[in-house]
This record gives C-alpha cells, structure tokens and sequence, in this order.
C-alpha cells in the first residue's frame, strides 16, 4: 500500500495477511513443500495468490494446502532471458485453481493433458513451482 510520505506500507490486517507470506503461521511444516492456495469462504472457489474472490469478491478467504496433483493446461519453450530454453506452463491443480510453473523434463516434451505432481513448491532461482511429469500420457502418432 503507498502511503503520502512516500513509503511503503505493510499492510498487516484481515484474513488474507499470511496468504503471500511463506513463513504463515498455516505452514504445517518447514521441510515439507506445499502449495498454499484460498478458498472463498463463501462461495467455495479455490484460487492462487488473491486477495479478493473472483467470483463474488469475498474477501473472506481462508488459506489450504494442495495435495500437488494437476494437469497441464497449456506449455510453451521460452528463449529469452535465460542461456537454455526453458518451459513455462499453467498447471490446473485437482482442487480447481491454476497456477504458473514449469515442468521438469525437456521443454518440447512438456503438452496439455499432462499429469503432473509438485516437486518444489518454490524454485530457488525463479520463485515459482517446480512439477514433474507423474505419467507418459497416451498420444496418438500419425
């Protein structure tokens, strides 16, 4: 939040404070990786990283933990910024939200329709989830 002085202030109320925070007290345990998501209170949709419901735009949110299953909903091979292509794709987690990462493995060999598990949940360098491929899915060549 800016504040008129010019800096920068924390805001420290209301049910979503430890939604972004890593260390919240919702955290099970330190050596475990989880991915923590909301769920409206009110209208039950799960999101990632909010503060308000895309739906009804409750603000009563309350904070769960993923059990890591999902599926790739769309992947694409990034060059830029990086010195190797690497992959960025928008996994579909089993408790209805959706959140950006990347899947290890070849970035060409990553498509929709993929099952996943979450390996990180936080990728030292880049801060975003980190998944492996759970099976081969079956794909038809012709």
């Amino acid at each position: 939040m800016y504040h008129p002085s010019g800096s920068v202030v924390r805001q420290t109320a209301g049910f979503a404070t430890g939604v972004l925070d890593p260390g919240a007290p919702d955290r099970r345990s330190a050596d475990t990786d989880a991915i923590l998501f909301q769920r409206c209170t009110w209208c039950g949709t799960a999101m990632y990283h909010r503060l308000l419901c895309p739906v009804c735009q409750g603000s009563d949110l309350r904070t769960e933990r993923s059990e890591g299953a999902g599926t790739v909903r769309h992947s694409t091979v990034v060059h830029r910024n990086t010195p190797a292509a690497r992959n960025v794709s928008l996994i579909e987690m089993a408790e209805g939200f959706v959140v950006r990462g990347r899947v290890m493995g070849p970035p060409v060999g990553i498509h929709s329709g993929d099952r996943v598990r979450l390996s990180t949940a936080k990728d030292p360098v880049r801060g975003e989830p980190v998944f492996q491929l759970i099976d081969e899915p079956y794909r038809a060549w012709s």
